[in-house]
């Protein structure tokens, strides 16, 4: 099975109450208020609390100060876990199978991730190492798990838009343009928090069955 057996997400978007298409016809994206409740993003920030990591990134640019987040690789075999990914599944229509992992992320005062894509570069020196089996990153998820109280939102420069962390809303967006190449209006910069903490989860798909 490969990605021309993954339904049309967008159009299933589309079908789901409250779901909002982001004005451009340079990316498919979307929002979503609500999506989980305040008991759940606690829950799943306490997770992130417990178990962060230093984040990394693919495709080294010596930047040392490019990604300084912090990174939870959420178990995906506890309940809660397993619960969540079924409803990323059920919004989007795209199988499990093609899924990553689902991330969490923290972020503290004067932390960010600089302008990037979430796709691989295809001429970047780690293509092969993360694209050779599942393929290339197709749609992105993800979920803001508290209100920033200030700074830390996330930047769509291309395509002139800031979408500021709000409990429990989930942005989502297509990493291709519709002929499958690789979108560059998607380049994002998760900004500076400038007061407080920042907490997403995320969910990427691939073109393939993830392995």
């Amino acid at each position: 099975m490969d990605d021309i057996a993954l339904p049309r997400c967008a159009e299933r978007l589309l079908s789901i109450p409250g779901i909002m298409r982001v004005p451009s016809p340079r990316i498919e994206m979307f929002m979503l208020r609500n999506f989980l409740s305040g008991d759940e993003c606690d829950a799943l920030i306490a997770r992130i609390e417990r178990d962060r990591r230093p984040s990394t990134i693919a495709d080294a640019n010596g930047d040392h100060y490019f990604r300084t987040s912090e990174t939870c690789d959420l178990p995906m075999m506890e309940p809660d876990v397993v619960a969540l990914d079924e409803r990323f599944s059920s919004l989007s229509g795209i199988d499990r199978s093609f899924g990553e992992p689902i991330q969490g992320q923290r972020y503290e005062v004067g932390q960010e991730f600089k302008a990037h894509t979430d796709y691989f570069d295809p001429q970047g020196a780690d293509y092969q190492t993360f694209c050779s089996i599942a393929g290339q990153r197709t749609w992105t998820f993800m979920i803001y798990l508290n209100t920033v109280e200030a700074g830390g939102a996330t930047r769509f420069k291309v395509i002139d838009k800031l979408i500021q962390p709000e409990r429990g809303k989930l942005i989502c967006w297509n990493n291709r343009r519709p002929d499958g190449s690789v979108n560059p209006a998607t380049l994002h910069h998760a900004m500076k928090v400038r007061k407080g903490l920042k907490y997403v989860v995320t969910k990427w798909y691939r073109e393939k069955i993830w392995a």
